[in-house]
């Protein structure tokens, strides 16, 4: 297994593993050029931030104050702002004593309208058992607010081998947190029994993605947050995904209360990526291990303030492996 990785936005810009028959393939989204990357893209292998996902209106209010962040997804916040973490360029080191590598920033008081100065480390870690760790850690000296993912785009038959709906997904929840206009959260917390959403046995992504409900008609298939069946602290499975035809699998643990799965609805095949390979619609999908979207205007959401001398550290693995 290989993984390589560009201090700009810290993006994954390959991931190549073994196959059922042996053949090894990369198994992400992406360009071939740094060129490509500077301009305009969903954010294929970059760290998101300072806030994943999206925040209605831009408004947070922390300890009574109002703050209004950038807006750059029509009237909302979305991934971090005009210019989140994805589009700056990060210090790195090699981590001592692993196939690792480190990645720090600063992200100063009042970019994108965040208060408080706010350090963030990010290190991947490529282990012995083909297991990508991400770990993030953050502190400021301000009240904040932090939500940090990873937002790689995967295709397990590899890229540019066609659409991922013949992919089997398992997520582990119960519910998923239904969204209204714009893709912001009603604050439900709704069941996914009986309803396409519900993954908790492994279900093709194509078999219900255009089923007639009005939540998948709205984001075009799916761009949800699943509220995943953890019980305590640590590393809990999210998500399995197999690709019946190569064999690959995928199975992703984290320490976050939810995961984004999204089916890569809006890739249009105006982008054209790795070896000149026309991204089109659900050609790879993404599992944005993370707190819920809009948490800081949702009471009921687990809350995603940072405050001075307390520390932000999250945990996510992605494990390859051959389903025989």
């Amino acid at each position: 297994m290989e993984v390589r990785a560009t201090s700009y936005g810290g993006i994954i810009t390959a991931l190549r593993v073994p196959g059922r028959s042996g053949s090894i393939d990369d198994v992400v989204l992406g360009f071939d050029r740094l060129d490509d990357y500077l301009n305009d893209h969903p954010y294929f292998g970059a760290i998101v931030g300072r806030y994943a996902n999206r925040i209605a209106r831009g408004r947070v209010s922390i300890d009574g104050l109002p703050c209004q962040l950038t807006t750059n997804d029509g009237p909302n916040h979305m991934h971090g702002g005009a210019r989140g973490f994805d589009a700056f360029v990060w210090d790195a080191e090699p981590a001592p004593g692993a196939a690792a590598v480190r990645f720090w920033r600063l992200s100063p008081d009042g970019e994108e309208g965040y208060p408080g100065n706010l350090q963030v480390q990010v290190t991947y870690t490529l282990t012995d058992g083909n297991e990508l760790l991400v770990e993030y850690v953050a502190t400021t000296d301000a009240p904040t607010v932090v939500n940090l993912t990873q937002h790689t785009y995967f295709n397990l038959a590899g890229q540019g081998a066609g659409d991922i709906l013949g992919h089997e997904l398992m997520l582990d929840a119960d519910h998923y947190t239904p969204a209204g206009d714009a893709q912001i959260p009603t604050g439900e917390l709704a069941p996914v029994s009986g309803t396409p959403f519900d993954f908790r046995r492994p279900t093709r992504i194509g078999s219900r993605i255009a089923a007639a409900d009005p939540q998948l008609r709205t984001a075009r298939g799916y761009d949800h947050n699943w509220v995943l069946n953890r019980a305590g602290a640590g590393l809990h499975l999210a998500a399995r995904v197999i690709d019946p035809v190569t064999g690959r699998t995928l199975e992703v643990r984290t320490t976050e209360p939810g995961v984004q799965f999204y089916s890569g609805n809006l890739l249009d095949g105006s982008l054209a990526g790795k070896a000149g390979v026309r991204y089109r619609a659900r050609t790879g999908f993404c599992l944005e291990t993370q707190h819920f979207p809009d948490s800081p205007n949702q009471p009921a959401f687990p809350s995603t303030v940072l405050r001075p001398g307390d520390l932000f550290r999250s945990t996510t693995t992605f494990t390859f492996g051959v389903h025989r």
